[in-house]
């Protein structure tokens, strides 16, 4: 066996039970990214997340629990906005969270935490999101207890000296936070490097039309290069990798900081690989979304029919084959990654949760796209996005059957439904059935055929 600084690591590369990084300890990979930001000894690596949704709140709780120890050389803190109360049900249930849990009960207790939760629970005060996040609660995450955080609801004090900030903002808060965090930067000697969470876009259709991403929402907002922004995605559940199942996610971006990142990023039951391909991974991670939330009515309105849904996975998927073409000149390399987070979106996601409930009637369309409990609901305003965009003639393709030329949406049956159901409220959910069952509807493989025969990439749409 030998010693590392992380302890004993036997023969098969296990330290004290738990997997070693061949990589160095976890002190070598801050040093190394101090380095890399010009540090001086006694400078300590700043990160903030900005936003605490489930996966901001996870995503910092990894950090922490792995680099938390180290408070001389980094330091880490997360954003949120003040002031958003517990209503008395979520406090309730918070309560039995906290009492099935003897290690969070005991750790509340032994900070003096405990009794506020009580008070909660019978109505005597009233419990603030911002309070909860720094006992370890997200309010989006209530069954899964994180570690404590260090909550800051300034978000000057938060990101005004911040080497690394984390968007885990939903991509329709991000323009404007970032807008605001652009402000206290005017000073700013040197740019922070910014590692972007979020799975969304925006359509801007003049002077040509052309997906917006979050990574360039920021860009926009601040004026910090690309270079220095870098977006992180994958199939992931935050829930589940909080309590250790193993996931993996690529960072994507420009290779000075995407490297480094993945190897300071990395865990043994979390595995971050590289990628270049910053914006057009970016994409995949919102389109996902648009069909998650079809794939969840899809389920409530037959019951869970395995071959319902199946001859809903092979219609989607050639929608999505479909839109890649448009989007990527090498769209076969996007195949693994868009299928897997895909699958994992459609088994336990947001996305596909929203449109099982919406079939179910037990929420609606009126309600918005924030749902308590769950956070905010990206497939919806990527549904209006997709739409709109491939709805423009200026992308017309020629249409092989009738001959003529049409916009990229009328290939899109899946896509039109959704907006239809979404967007104008024209239908109500049982329509994503009446596209699933049209008679008229063209074998998928046709829809991929077209795509793979004609070039129909588009390299304006991602600006490239």
């Amino acid at each position: 066996m030998d010693r590392t600084t992380e302890g004993i690591v036997d023969s098969n590369g296990y330290v004290n039970g738990s997997f070693h990084n061949p990589n160095g300890s976890l002190e070598e990979k801050i040093d190394e990214l101090c380095r890399l930001f010009g540090k001086v000894t006694g400078d300590p690596l700043k990160i903030v997340c900005v936003g605490a949704g489930a996966w901001g709140s996870v995503f910092t709780a990894l950090l922490q629990d792995a680099y938390g120890n180290f408070r001389d050389k980094v330091h880490i803190r997360i954003w949120r906005r003040a002031g958003r109360s517990v209503d008395r049900s979520t406090a309730e249930h918070l309560f039995e969270v906290i009492n099935s849990r003897e290690d969070v009960l005991r750790r509340l207790i032994s900070r003096c935490a405990y009794l506020k939760y009580v008070e909660g629970r019978l109505g005597d005060r009233v419990l603030y999101a911002d309070e909860i996040l720094k006992d370890g609660f997200c309010l989006n995450m209530i069954d899964t207890p994180l570690c404590p955080l260090k909550v800051v609801v300034n978000l000057q004090e938060a990101v005004w000296d911040a080497d690394i900030v984390i968007n885990g903002l939903p991509s329709t808060e991000t323009r404007e936070v970032f807008e605001e965090i652009s402000k206290y930067w005017k000073e700013r000697v040197h740019f922070p490097v910014i590692i972007s969470l979020a799975k969304g876009i925006e359509a801007e259709l003049e002077p040509e039309p052309r997906i917006v991403t979050p990574t360039q929402m920021i860009n926009r907002a601040t004026g910090v290069p690309m270079e220095n922004i870098l977006y992180l995605g994958g199939p992931n559940i935050a829930s589940e990798i909080y309590n250790k199942e193993y996931a993996n996610a690529r960072i994507c971006g420009d290779e000075k900081w995407r490297k480094p990142l993945a190897k300071f990023l990395r865990q043994p039951h979390f595995i971050v690989w590289d990628n270049g391909d910053l914006v057009t991974h970016e994409v995949m991670g919102g389109l996902k979304n648009v069909y998650a939330i079809g794939a969840g009515m899809v389920a409530a309105l037959t019951n869970e029919s395995a071959t319902s849904k199946s001859v809903y996975f092979a219609l989607c998927t050639s929608e999505m084959i479909f839109i890649t073409h448009l989007l990527a000149e090498e769209p076969e390399k996007l195949a693994g990654p868009l299928l897997a987070d895909t699958y994992v979106t459609l088994l336990k996601g947001r996305n596909a949760w929203y449109g099982h409930k919406l079939a179910k009637g037990e929420i609606s369309l009126d309600m918005g796209d924030s749902i308590k409990g769950k956070g905010m609901i990206q497939g919806v305003s990527a549904v209006k996005a997709f739409y709109e965009l491939l709805s423009q003639s200026r992308l017309n393709i020629l249409h092989p059957n009738e001959n003529k030329r049409v916009a990229p949406v009328e290939l899109c049956p899946l896509l039109q439904m959704l907006y239809r159901i979404l967007i104008v409220r024209e239908v109500s959910s049982n329509g994503i059935l009446e596209a699933l069952r049209d008679e008229t509807m063209n074998d998928p493989r046709e829809r991929i055929e077209i795509a793979q025969s004609q070039a129909i990439y588009r390299p304006s749409l991602l600006r490239k």
